[in-house]
């Protein structure tokens, strides 16, 4: 079997819970040399892992002084515990969706799963989205289920981790792949912070799943007033 590789769709979509407010840091340094000291005096480094994560990233794929760039390295930066589909916990990765449709298809997943292990009826949580250019050639694994089911399991990332932290060690772009939560859906994981152009927020929606039901029910909120571009 042969690799692929192809473009991600333009733009990407992603969702983030509005829990978690954008904090403005990268975008308030020119240099990577101020970087570090104006993570410090901020708080970021009072956890070790974020100290150490952005270690491993190579400073010339560190983002810092446009709009957005706190979102894009938070996403290499915080890390859920064991990691993702395709990244290990040492270091994350910039998950995104072709459609909005299917980007609240990921997080309902993930939502409906908490309501389980929490032992309630429902649960709703307001995200906010972001779209996004992710430029680079990305592994294609699309149609791909049936030569790579352990990659496409649907509850173990045991070998879809190993596949994503192959292919940013080679350093690749990151990979394209069929969504597992909604059919027809695809799904990109961008391995390098650097690929990541033009972020801009945009709408926020507010998810609701139910804990027994795969039905997500999601609903866009007014608008809010929309910040310049430039500002965080």
């Amino acid at each position: 079997m042969s690799d692929r590789f192809a473009e991600a769709p333009r733009p990407s979509y992603r969702l983030i819970p509005s829990q978690f407010p954008p904090i403005g840091l990268f975008e308030t340094v020119a240099r990577a040399a101020d970087l570090e000291a104006v993570m410090e005096l901020v708080g970021w480094t009072n956890d070790r892992l974020v100290a150490d994560r952005i270690q491993r990233l190579p400073r010339d794929e560190w983002v810092y002084g446009t709009a957005n760039a706190s979102i894009v390295m938070a996403a290499f930066l915080h890390v859920a515990p064991g990691g993702t589909r395709f990244n290990g916990p040492d270091l994350g990765a910039w998950y995104a969706a072709d459609t909005l449709k299917t980007a609240a298809a990921e997080v309902g997943h993930h939502l409906r799963r908490e309501a389980v292990a929490r032992g309630v009826a429902t649960m709703a949580r307001t995200y906010r989205s972001y779209s996004a250019i992710l430029i680079g050639d990305y592994l294609d694994i699309r149609g791909e289920q049936a030569l790579r089911p352990d990659v496409y399991d649907g509850e173990s990332y045991r070998a879809s981790q190993v596949l994503g932290e192959q292919v940013r060690s080679s350093g690749g772009a990151g990979i394209l792949y069929d969504s597992v939560r909604l059919r027809g859906g695809v799904n990109i994981a961008a391995h390098r912070p650097r690929n990541i152009r033009d972020v801009v927020q945009a709408d926020h929606f507010e998810i609701t799943v139910s804990a027994t039901e795969r039905r997500i029910d999601v609903r866009k909120l007014a608008s809010r007033r929309r910040q310049p571009r430039g500002s965080a």
